[in-house]
């Protein structure tokens, strides 16, 4: 079978608008929690997110594209154009018909409905929608938009599996490569749901932390103390190729993709299954295409969203497939970046694939007292990055729906 490396990332992200940044920041525990800044919250029950800081779309986009794209569009553009100079790609080389791209996203143009909605029920009844409203919404538009940009004619979709859609779409492309469909797949998810509608859905859900009064301390995975996620915004991109195809052009590897594991809950609309069902069975597919037992995950990115159930769910299903421990580190970026919905899959992804590279592990921040039945079956690195030498890591995520998604990396050796 193939082997798939990965030989370019691109990120945006509340902590950082580039891997670098973003990477330095998990590393020093830095929270990207703060106020909303893009609408008026005095009526909403949650008011803070962690939000984009410095990035100014007119910086980077004509003002002819930005009546085209929907910001998710926008930050999947920036991001993939981040990894593919980042990979030092010259696409003018390379077989195009070969190169795809896999792009996910949870919610797609939901600012651009939701404004476009606004002006209509304002107005007098009188249907004056732009005539980029439907490519402004449709959640596939980065895809295509993507390969438009680079004539790249391989295979192009976009999964949508709620908040595991850009894993999925890492677990994709990895597939279409071994399956020997593809050489290189620009792969990843995007996300701007830091809206009116969505703050308020997802607040009505309650899923939602409601520390107004400490932001940046609010996400709290695995915390007796949490109360729901922190939303955030931004997108990631992997350059995913085939290792000769990687080798022949001189590229530098961050890492290897050896297995990918999907299943559901099959249980609840919005609920993970309390004892971790769909996790257990998602990691354990994993792990066998891995062909890896279970003491061999030296680390796992968690979903971690710090919601009652969820957290607690995924630790049932780790205890399951893992036993208890200690030499198994957990951590939750989420409690830095927040939860980027259908991007925060690949965005844990870069985050678990450079601490196999660098041997650093990520934190978690704000937990402080960890569920008493766990906290001493597993090793939390807390604060700040700790050292570790690592030759296997996982990462989790999970959607609404029951979407399982569970992608295991191992440190690049030639």
């Amino acid at each position: 079978m193939r082997r798939v490396v990965i030989t370019g990332l691109g990120a945006l992200t509340p902590i950082g608008e580039t891997t670098e940044d973003f990477w330095k920041n998990i590393k020093a525990g830095k929270s990207g929690a703060g106020p909303i800044t893009k609408f008026d919250t005095e009526k909403f029950r949650c008011r803070f997110a962690c939000e984009l800081k410095d990035f100014n779309p007119k910086d980077h986009f004509h003002v002819k594209e930005l009546r085209k794209y929907d910001p998710f569009t926008q930050y999947a553009i920036f991001t993939a154009d981040q990894a593919i100079e980042d990979a030092k790609i010259n696409f003018e080389e390379l077989n195009r018909n070969r190169i795809g791209v896999i792009w996910g996203s949870g919610n797609g143009g939901i600012k651009s409905f939701q404004d476009q909605m606004k002006e209509y029920f304002a107005g007098d009844g009188t249907p004056r929608f732009t005539p980029f409203f439907i490519p402004l919404i449709l959640v596939d538009m980065p895809a295509g938009i993507i390969s438009m940009k680079h004539e790249l004619r391989g295979v192009n979709f976009c999964p949508v599996t709620a908040c595991a859609s850009s894993t999925t779409a890492i677990i994709e492309a990895f597939n279409h490569i071994r399956w020997d469909k593809a050489d290189m797949i620009i792969a990843g998810g995007s996300e701007a749901a830091i809206t009116e509608g969505a703050m308020g859905g997802f607040a009505s859900a309650r899923a939602l932390s409601l520390k107004n009064d400490a932001p940046e301390t609010a996400s709290r995975p695995y915390d007796v103390n949490r109360d729901g996620f922190v939303m955030g915004e931004g997108a990631g991109a992997m350059i995913i190729e085939e290792y000769e195809h990687a080798i022949k052009r001189g590229a530098k590897i961050y890492g290897e993709i050896i297995g990918g594991g999907q299943a559901a809950d099959a249980y609840h609309l919005t609920g993970t299954h309390p004892e971790g069902e769909g996790a257990m069975l998602g990691m354990t597919e994993a792990l066998r295409e891995a062909q890896l037992s279970p003491d061999d995950i030296d680390y796992i990115n968690m979903h971690a969203t710090s919601t009652p159930q969820g957290d607690i769910s995924e630790l049932k299903a780790v205890e399951r497939v893992f036993g208890a421990r200690k030499s198994l580190s957990l951590s939750g970026t989420k409690s830095m970046t927040g939860h980027l919905l259908g991007a925060t899959g690949v965005i844990e992804a870069i985050a678990t694939v450079l601490a196999l590279k660098d041997g650093q592990l990520p934190p978690t921040i704000n937990t402080t007292d960890i569920i008493p039945e766990y906290k001493d079956k597993y090793h939390f690195p807390l604060g700040k990055a700790e050292p570790k030498e690592m030759t296997y890591a996982m990462s989790n995520t999970f959607g609404f729906g029951g979407h399982i998604a569970s992608v295991v990396f191992k440190k690049f050796e030639e």
